[in-house]
């Protein structure tokens, strides 16, 4: 059930030379009003006086319940057709103030193109939404839609007790008064599910299942978020003692929940981990820790799960509507072996063993760490700062990107602090379908090579291959579409450039062990007390088949990378097995698509789409 690949490469347009006095409201808005005149009167084939040939629209979970991205005119008249008549798009509002209300933009320096770009907010049939439009002129000056995105928001009469809307929080005014005990009692009967079933069931508590269960649980879900681990945050306690993280804070925060205004740039593990555990506690969320799954069975005719759960040696079982896989980004790790290995008088590990060299005798030693990205670049550091001589292995070409220059330019403007609020950056940094955001990332990853000059320069001097993706479009397409290639310096190229750290290039790979070296295909040898393989992790479908087994795996289909549309395969959308979805990415990551995952879940639970055993009963 492997994806296949599709490489998405494209030509952004150029548009005719606009006179710098239009006025943007008026265009957005007179667009915006015609929009709501076709779609009312149903008349699709009007849209051609409203979208250029080659246009996109992105919807998520608007439309229908999943995540589409439609390329091309007569595509989107095909899909708003099918979609318009139930869902009744209708309300488009313009945002009327701050950084997202109508403005022309020119979104690369080097491209003839600028468009008219606001955010906008709708309703359905069944909930509400905010959306973005990107507007450019045609020949004849005629502004038509290159770009259209839509999100749903919320859902009507489910509305999320936020703000005004926020509950009393006196014993009078909870269910059932006081005769069903105080907010401790309820919380204490709550956490051990007393009195109810979980109606989802959350696997791993970090920051997936801790983002997704807070927003399940404001939707009214009840949840239930299982680790295996000891404590709330041991996900990030556990890894490697000199861990922080590579995103700063304004990127990073958690749902409902942002950082402190005196929280540090980027946050040290120990410290993650702590505020994973004030998180699930301030959030109420119900985590039990030291639990595993023993077993876990899907009834297709009643469209529930039977999973067996062992908390502290004791057995518990649950029949909850939906099982959510929150085990990280990754799946199982990619641990190779090799010819000789088992002869080896040295110590071999996979990077994910990694915790801190000090624990070895490593002073004068020789270690190889294989593979060049994030962890390998971490990992290398941690032994030369503890006296071991470093060598890099690597094979192909990595991004590198400064930690104090390039990472703040990609957020700049947007997820920084003098940004919009958290809210409305989200909806727009997912705006743009990734084939047009990956084709606009070349040219902001010129201009971070440029800031970064002396960087690349001085590693390439180094022996260290650089390589820039796919059409050049750096980190945020390695990313969604590899998971990694990339290295964010925090450190380590310095050591690199200053020949403190060696590299070794072996574009063949590694042939084997002697008993004191490891062996390459070209047949040089590089001797070696320790070797890190620092190779990476499988597919997340590889974690669904060690904790679910191969049952649930087969129906489940792979995870990342872009599909035929442009959207990324299964995470955060329908898993190919009914009520079991994957949730996983960064902290920026999860924030965003915890919402639309919990939407899914609970339109689901609501009858509102065919994802659940609550569908017969409603519909």
């Amino acid at each position: 059930m492997s994806p296949v690949q599709y490489d998405h490469v494209i030509q952004l347009p150029t548009t005719p030379k606009v006179d710098g006095s239009v006025d943007p409201r008026v265009i957005a808005q007179q667009w915006l009003s015609n929009l709501e005149t076709v779609l009312s009167q149903n008349d699709i084939s009007c849209l051609a006086n409203l979208f250029h040939e080659e246009s996109w629209w992105r919807d998520m979970v608007a439309l229908e319940w999943d995540f589409h991205t439609i390329r091309g005119l007569p595509r989107i008249q095909d899909f708003l057709a099918r979609n318009q008549p139930r869902v009744q798009l209708s309300s488009f509002r313009l945002q009327d103030k701050g950084k997202f209300q109508p403005s022309l933009v020119k979104p690369a320096a080097e491209l003839d193109l600028k468009w008219v770009a606001s955010m906008f907010f709708f309703e359905t049939k069944i909930g509400r939404g905010s959306g973005f439009l990107r507007l450019t002129p045609d020949a004849e000056g005629r502004w038509k839609a290159y770009a259209v995105y839509t999100s749903l928001q919320e859902l009507k009469g489910a509305e999320e007790p936020l703000g005004p809307k926020r509950v009393y929080g006196t014993l009078d005014s909870m269910p059932g008064g006081p005769s069903k005990g105080t907010w401790f009692e309820r919380r204490q009967r709550q956490v051990e599910f007393l009195d109810e079933e979980p109606q989802v069931l959350v696997i791993g508590a970090g920051q997936s299942g801790l983002n997704l269960g807070a927003r399940l649980q404001s939707l009214g879900l009840s949840c239930l978020i299982v680790d295996k681990n000891e404590r709330i945050g041991d996900n990030w306690r556990k890894r490697y003692r000199t861990l922080v993280t590579h995103d700063p804070a304004e990127f990073t925060h958690m749902a409902y929940l942002p950082f402190p205004k005196n929280w540090p740039q980027f946050t040290p593990k120990d410290k993650l981990g702590d505020w994973f555990e004030a998180y699930a506690s301030l959030m109420e969320l119900n985590v039990w820790t030291n639990t595993s799954i023993k077993s876990a069975i899907y009834d297709d005719a009643k469209s529930e799960w039977t999973v067996t759960v062992v908390r502290n040696g004791k057995e518990r079982t649950f029949h909850p509507h939906h099982v959510v896989c929150c085990t990280g980004h990754s799946g199982e790790p990619k641990i190779p072996t090799f010819p000789g290995q088992e002869d080896f008088q040295g110590l071999v590990y996979h990077g994910s063993q990694h915790t801190d060299a000090s624990q070895h005798d490593v002073k004068g030693k020789k270690v190889i760490v294989v593979g060049t990205g994030n962890s390998g670049h971490d990992i290398a550091e941690n032994f030369y700062e503890n006296g071991a001589e470093v060598t890099m292995l690597q094979r192909s070409g990595t991004y590198v990107i400064s930690l104090d220059k390039g990472v703040f330019m990609m957020h700049e403007g947007v997820h920084d602090e003098y940004g919009p609020p958290t809210e409305e950056a989200d909806i727009f940094s997912e705006s743009l379908p990734w084939p047009v955001q990956f084709a606009l990332n070349v040219y902001g990853t010129k201009r971070i090579s440029a800031a970064d000059s002396d960087l690349l320069s001085g590693l390439t001097a180094a022996g260290f291959k650089l390589n820039f993706g796919i059409d050049n479009a750096g980190i945020s397409r390695l990313y969604y579409t590899r998971g990694g290639g990339y290295y964010i310096d925090v450190g380590c190229s310095k050591l690199i450039i200053e020949r403190k750290i060696k590299v070794k290039q072996s574009p063949e790979g590694i042939s084997g062990f002697t008993q004191k070296a490891l062996v390459l295909k070209d047949g040089s040898e590089l001797e070696a007390d320790i070797v890190v393989l620092a190779t990476g992790y499988d597919n997340m479908r590889t974690s669904v088949q060690k904790i679910l087994g191969s049952k649930v795996a087969d129906r489940c289909k792979d995870v990342w990378d872009l599909d035929e549309e442009g959207e990324l395969n299964a995470m955060w959308r329908p898993s190919g097995h009914p009520n079991f979805w994957y949730m996983g990415g960064n902290l920026a990551l999860c924030r965003v698509y915890s919402k639309f995952l919990a939407l899914q879940i609970k339109a689901a639970e609501e009858g509102l789409s065919g994802e659940s055993k609550a569908v017969d009963a409603k519909l």
